[in-house]
Order: C-alpha cells, then sequence, then structure tokens
C-alpha cells in the first residue's frame, strides 16, 4: 500500500502591527517582540537608524522614517503599510516625550506646544488612519493600543504639559472605542509606570526623583520587556474582547498613594 501524504497548509502570515515611537525604549521592546511572535511590523519614528536597530534586519519588519506631527507623514506610514501588506491589524500609539519641568505658570507656550503636538495631535493623526484603513479593510476591524501613563491617574509634580496629554490620552481611547464598534474596531490604553527606559533616567527615578512634599527619592523600576508583554497581551486578544485598559508599574513605586 503507497503511503499518501496530507497536502501541508500554506503558512499564516502573521497580523500586521504599526509601532510609532519604535527607535528606542517601550516601542523597540514592544516592535522586537512581536516580531519574535510573528507580527508583521511597521516600526516608525523620526530617525532611520535608531529604527534599523530596533528592527534588527528581521525580513517581517519595514521601518519608515515618520514625525507623528506632521500629517503627511502619518499617511506615508499608513500608506507604506498598506503597501506592503495590504492591511493593518495593530496600531501601538507609542510616541510620545516628557516635555520640560515645569509647573503651569512656568512652562512657556512654545513647549507646551511641542508636549501636545507629540503627545496628543500625533496619537489623533496615528489613530485616524489606522481607523480609516481598518474601515477600508476585508475583514473590517482592527485594535489600537494607546501608550498612556500611570501620570493619568496621578501625576508627577511639575509635569503640567506631560500629565494633560496623558489624562486626554484616556478620552481619545474612549471615543475611539466608542466610535469603532460598529467596524471591529477596538481600543485600549496601557498606563506604564516607572519601567527602565531612557525616560525614567531623565526625570531622576533612578538617581533621585521629585516627589510630591519636595523630596528626591529613588524609585524602583522594571524590565521593559514586561512592559512589551503586556502590550502584546492586548494586542493578541481575539475580536471578541476588548481590553479598554491595563495599569502596570514596578512592585513598590510610589503610586498607590504617590508622596
Amino acid at each position: 500500500m503507497t503511503a499518501t501524504h496530507r497536502p501541508v497548509p500554506p503558512h499564516r502570515p502573521g497580523p500586521v502591527a504599526v509601532v510609532t515611537g519604535a527607535g528606542s525604549g517601550i516601542g523597540r521592546a514592544v516592535a522586537r517582540l512581536m516580531l519574535a511572535e510573528g507580527y508583521r511590523v511597521v516600526l516608525a519614528g523620526r530617525r532611520e537608524a535608531p529604527l534599523l536597530e530596533s528592527a534588527a534586519g528581521h525580513r517581517q519588519a519595514l521601518t519608515v522614517p515618520c514625525d507623528v506631527t506632521v500629517s503627511d507623514d502619518v499617511e506615508r506610514l499608513f500608506a507604506a503599510a498598506l503597501g506592503k501588506w495590504g492591511r493593518v491589524d495593530v496600531l501601538f500609539n507609542n510616541a510620545g516625550v516628557f516635555g520640560p519641568a515645569a509647573s503651569v505658570d512656568e512652562i512657556s507656550v512654545a513647549d507646551w506646544d511641542a508636549v501636545v503636538a507629540v503627545n496628543l495631535t500625533g496619537s489623533m493623526l496615528c489613530a485616524a488612519a489606522a481607523v480609516r484603513a481598518m474601515k477600508a479593510q476585508e475583514p473590517q476591524g482592527g485594535r489600537i493600543i494607546n501608550n498612556g501613563s500611570i501620570s493619568a491617574h496621578s501625576p508627577r509634580p511639575r509635569t503640567v504639559a506631560y500629565t494633560v496629554t496623558k489624562h486626554a490620552m484616556t478620552g481619545l481611547t474612549k471615543s475611539i472605542e466608542l466610535d469603532g464598534r460598529g467596524f471591529g474596531i477596538t481600543c485600549g490604553q496601557i498606563d506604564i509606570g516607572n519601567t527602565a527606559t531612557d525616560i525614567m533616567g531623565a526625570i531622576g527615578v533612578d538617581s533621585g526623583a521629585l516627589q510630591a512634599d519636595g523630596s528626591r527619592r529613588v524609585e524602583p523600576t522594571f524590565p521593559v520587556q514586561d512592559a512589551a508583554r503586556a502590550v502584546l497581551l492586548m494586542a493578541g486578544m481575539p475580536p471578541s474582547a476588548s481590553v479598554g485598559s491595563v495599569v502596570i508599574t514596578a512592585a513598590g513605586m510610589p503610586f498607590i498613594g504617590r508622596g
């Protein structure tokens, strides 16, 4: 009796994810983890060299230099994703800046506008382009994950611009989730506290971060790869489920009862 072989099913390509701010920090960790898990990933950021470093030559990576504050750049980013792979399944809206240390009476209008442009307007532009793509594709739908911050719940001293934009991100997240219902589009927000990235060093977490009582305190951090795992969990949920909000912090950091 001659043995017969069942045909091997063709490899099913992974979902397509767009990751902004992918040249460093959380964005780099998320992009690399998604690539390792079989996603096709479009890595976006202002500078090409860090994006190429994040992609590390992976065959399922596409690097697209992009300034998220420039609408033409954002449209070009999503056109590149669609041109390469024909759809967008996930957007990790991650690009952001901390801005200067300042209270409301100290910050300049120029500095305020610069933080709002990246953290809020840039996130809106990317979400808008992603939603248009997700509405038009077949099968329809997708998932947007906005990177908020624990500052969306409890601010640090002298972070007025950053804190306001992260509170506004929560409104953006809820509006996208509501308006996307009829199109299979879900939107959630991840609020991360004290993952070990360069921005934490910039605000003194590892040397003494300013506390609400005016003191400075060295705060615990946790590996950025663990934050990436939380994003991956949100991204990989089935279309029947929406993760609206995730808060992940370093154990023992001054967040609950901050200050």
